[in-house]
């Protein structure tokens, strides 16, 4: 069953990447935004199933985002990506419940492991 992925991160060729992976790759519907609050919009009215965050965004954190969404959709698996990724920041995820944290540059299969696993976690959580 076809999924709806949000991805934010403030860097257009990270996006224009991870929706051609998911694209060729999966069957899901995919959305993406360089504006962390577009994500948080389509999170609450799309029915995200997974959200893909850049760590380090301008405009909100990634943490701050997870922080917001953990309140509003707890069962929301959420994957923080990174290119300055440190055990300080990987425990700070983990602490505030993100899914997963995988640095940059990540290989196409990481992305797509993840996806399946945060999918399947997230239909647990469901009941389903």
């Amino acid at each position: 069953m076809a999924a709806t992925i949000v991805i934010v991160d403030d860097e257009p060729d990270i996006l224009d990447l991870l929706k051609l992976i998911l694209t060729e790759k999966t069957p899901h519907k995919i959305l993406t935004t360089t504006d962390p609050r577009q994500a948080l919009e389509w999170c609450q009215s799309q029915k995200a199933d997974v959200l893909i965050s850049d760590l380090r965004m301008p405009e909100l954190e990634g943490i701050e985002l997870l922080k917001i969404i953990q309140q509003i959709d707890p069962n929301l698996p959420i994957i923080l990506i990174t290119a300055y990724g440190t055990i300080e920041s990987a425990v700070e995820a983990m602490r505030h419940k993100a899914f997963d944290y995988i640095a940059k540059p990540f290989r196409k299969e990481q992305i797509l492991l993840t996806i399946d696993k945060a999918l399947k976690w997230r239909q647990e959580q469901l009941g389903g």
